[in-house]
């Protein structure tokens, strides 16, 4: 931590650690973006490498210019993250707390919270049970009000962006 005794305080009740763990693959530092300049559809298509049927998604129909944005993750990167977390939690005995935007990105965020509770069920619950510690996911706006209100004490895992601009704030 850094301690710098001459500054004040911002958040007064923060007198235990707060350990923001950010997921650092994907998500917006790896999105592709692209200026639309003129009117047309935007369509996002995955190929599948065995020949089976592509996925195809009619994205939006721009009538003049604007801006369009494709983001990715990978499983196995998420369930990496997730173990991470949880050891992390594990051997500091604190709780664990996801954060994700699901309201906004069912999908995308969804898969954040599937593999994360997946995990934790099969192979971290019993350990957090022992120790007296819990693994929650909430809302992003909820999550960060709440931590100005705690006194800290706790992980909180974010998604890539989110863990970015987060531990700023904290």
């Amino acid at each position: 931590p850094i301690i710098c005794n001459n500054v004040p305080r911002i958040v007064s009740n923060w007198n235990k650690p707060i350990v923001v763990a950010r997921h650092a693959f994907g998500d917006q530092y790896e999105a592709t973006d692209t200026l639309i300049k003129k009117p047309g559809k935007l369509k996002m298509v995955f190929e599948p490498s065995d020949g089976s049927k592509s996925i195809k998604k009619n994205i939006y129909t721009f009538k003049s210019p604007g801006v369009a944005l494709s983001m990715y993750n990978l499983d196995n990167s998420i369930v990496d993250f997730a173990r991470s977390c949880f050891n992390y939690g594990l051997n500091l005995g604190l709780p664990v707390f996801l954060s994700t935007k699901n309201t906004i990105l069912k999908i995308y965020d969804g898969r954040f919270i599937e593999l994360f509770h997946e995990v934790f069920e099969k192979e971290f619950k019993k350990l957090f049970e022992e120790k007296n510690i819990y693994y929650e996911h909430r809302l992003i706006d909820d999550m960060v009000a709440s931590s100005l209100k705690w006194n800290g004490e706790f992980i909180w895992a974010c998604k890539n962006y989110d863990g970015d601009v987060l531990s700023d704030h904290v």
